[in-house]
């Protein structure tokens, strides 16, 4: 059984059976028991063309299950609407999934969670496992994502989408990015690596729609990922980027990533994921940290500043002032921000991340005493244990210097 085509063919079948005017939840029910029965029947008696058959059957599936809902038996005349045997037609209709399943009245957890069973034919089971959470709570979030756009699908006469509007609209796209961004972010736990998911997903997309900012996250996706294996040590504690081993990054999804982003940037339509590749690029070209150009990298958060305005790129820039202008630069940009501390709530700062970069720059300043503190203060409140860790790690080492 080719678990990889199935998951591949998955999307087009769904996309089929919601454009014949099958809603959402009825018709992935539909597909899920497809998917059973090829898995039962396929190893015996492969079919010639498994899109085909895939379609068949899970049509009939939805037609058994509409016949034996009372509540729908007026959607019985559609079974004189069966398609007769052969090849399904080449339409591909992923990219509808794509924008269904980001639609702006799901949550951004029930956006990812969807895409990953819908277009990236995820079992339940694995999803909850990646994000370590119950199978049960997961099929129950599933569940009410697939209820919340069952009615936001196609209109089967026009066969066109309607009420995410069209799907060139630059605030449609921006959706689908960002959830697709936040399942990359996930990288790997279970038995799915969300990382690898998300890459192949947005090349799925890349495939389906010339859009710039699609190519600018695919590009984005691969320079991050080609020092995957350089991010941890062997005893799973994180290695900043300075402290990786450049020898590890992967060359050939750097040369992949910079080549769609220098296509990307040539059509002149700027977004924040091509500004975002261009610094990974950028980090990526460095033979060694010291030769990093923190000159052109501040260039880039300028350009982000004014495209996003977000308080991380704000506190990510005030790091590159002080690698090009030296700590005290980075400092006075630093003491521009608001600090987002319980006194100010709201500004937006997150406030582990402002205390560490608050730290590194202090510490490159010679303020070991000030640099430990803030160190331990943004470990008190880091969101995970491995960046926890660290940052302890960072304020024994000061304190450990101050107090040989």
């Amino acid at each position: 059984m080719d678990e990889a085509l199935l998951r591949s063919l998955t999307p087009s079948v769904l996309g089929i059976l919601v454009r014949r005017g099958a809603d959402f939840a009825a018709a992935e029910d539909a597909v899920q028991d497809a998917l059973v029965e090829a898995v039962r029947v396929w190893p015996a008696d492969p079919p010639r063309d498994p899109k085909g058959w895939l379609v068949t059957v899970a049509w009939r599936r939805f037609l058994d299950a509409t016949r034996a809902d009372a509540a729908r038996r007026r959607r019985e005349d559609r079974v004189d609407e069966e398609p007769a045997p052969g090849p399904a037609p080449a339409v591909d209709d992923t990219l509808q999934l794509y924008f269904l399943c980001a639609h702006p009245s799901l949550t951004p957890s029930s956006a990812v969670a969807l895409t990953l069973r819908a277009v990236g034919g995820l079992t339940t089971r694995q999803i909850a496992q990646a994000y370590l959470v119950p199978e049960a709570t997961m099929a129950q979030r599933i569940s009410r994502a697939k209820r919340t756009v069952s009615g936001v699908g196609v209109s089967p006469a026009r066969a066109k989408p309607r009420a995410w509007g069209r799907f060139d609209q630059p605030g449609d796209v921006a959706t689908v990015l960002r959830v697709l961004y936040l399942v990359f972010n996930e990288g790997y736990s279970g038995d799915v690596d969300l990382a690898a998911e998300a890459i192949r997903l947005t090349r799925q997309l890349a495939a389906a729609i010339d859009h710039p900012e699609v190519a600018g996250l695919l590009a984005l996706m691969l320079l991050h990922h080609a020092r995957r294996a350089s991010r941890t040590a062997p005893d799973g504690s994180l290695v900043p980027l300075a402290e990786q081993d450049r020898g590890r990054w992967d060359t050939d999804l750097i040369a992949e990533g910079v080549m769609i982003l220098q296509s990307a940037l040539s059509r002149d339509r700027l977004g924040e994921f091509q500004a975002q590749a261009a610094i990974a690029a950028l980090h990526a070209d460095a033979p060694t940290a010291g030769e990093t150009d923190w000159v052109q990298i501040v260039e880039w958060y300028d350009e982000l500043v004014r495209l996003t305005d977000s308080p991380v790129v704000r506190l990510n820039r005030a790091v590159a002032v002080g690698e090009a202008d030296g700590p005290r630069a980075g400092l006075a940009a630093l003491a521009t921000l608001d600090d987002a501390s319980p006194s100010s709530p709201g500004k937006g700062y997150p406030i582990p991340r402002h205390a560490a970069v608050a730290a590194y720059l202090h510490e490159r300043d010679g303020d070991l005493a000030t640099a430990a503190r803030l160190y331990a203060e943004a470990a008190h409140k880091a969101p995970n244990l491995a960046e926890r860790d660290y940052l302890t790690r960072q304020a024994a080492r000061l304190n450990a210097r101050r107090c040989p």
